[in-house]
């Protein structure tokens, strides 16, 4: 039986937000999908980036899967590797096309800092024009730009305070 793991943050320009945690062993079917499909709307479909999203990390024993809906509709989701560890990723961040522009991203991304714990030091592999956007969370360019599947991406760490 899935533990349910909800937080119910205050709205987010007035849409009630609810935001699910589950590990490998709790997540449904149905939800990893829903999920996965998001992903690849937005990552493979969206920015026409044809890449293997099924990469093998989503049912590690200590990645989790995060996301934020409204009465069950999926408004983003982030996913957490090495869970648990002093060097956790936080990685797969993608929000639904209309959903964006309402702080999902930034609700999810807090969400899963706080999952990370106060003395993780957090990687990422930011987007290169979202470098800005991760840096209002505390996430520091860690290296070079470099290419990603024809995307500019930075390699991005978030130290404990």
């Amino acid at each position: 039986m899935a533990q349910d793991r909800a937080a119910r943050p205050p709205t987010l320009s007035g849409v009630p937000l609810t935001i699910e945690t589950r590990n490998p062993a709790e997540i449904t079917a149905a939800e990893l999908y829903a999920l996965l499909r998001l992903r690849v709307d937005v990552f493979v479909v969206e920015q026409a980036c044809p890449y293997p999203e099924l990469d093998g990390q989503d049912l590690l024993d200590d990645s989790l899967q995060v996301w934020a809906h409204d009465d069950g509709e999926l408004l983003g989701t982030i996913r957490v590797l090495r869970a648990g560890s002093d060097e956790p990723a936080i990685g797969r961040v993608a929000t639904a096309g209309a959903a964006r522009g309402r702080g999902v991203a930034g609700a999810l991304l807090e969400h899963g800092i706080a999952l990370c714990g106060p003395g993780a030091t957090i990687h990422l592999h930011a987007q290169a024009h979202l470098e800005a956007w991760y840096g209002r969370f505390g996430f520091e360019r860690a290296g070079a730009d470099y290419d990603e599947d024809g995307i500019p991406h930075v390699p991005m760490v978030r130290t404990p305070r």
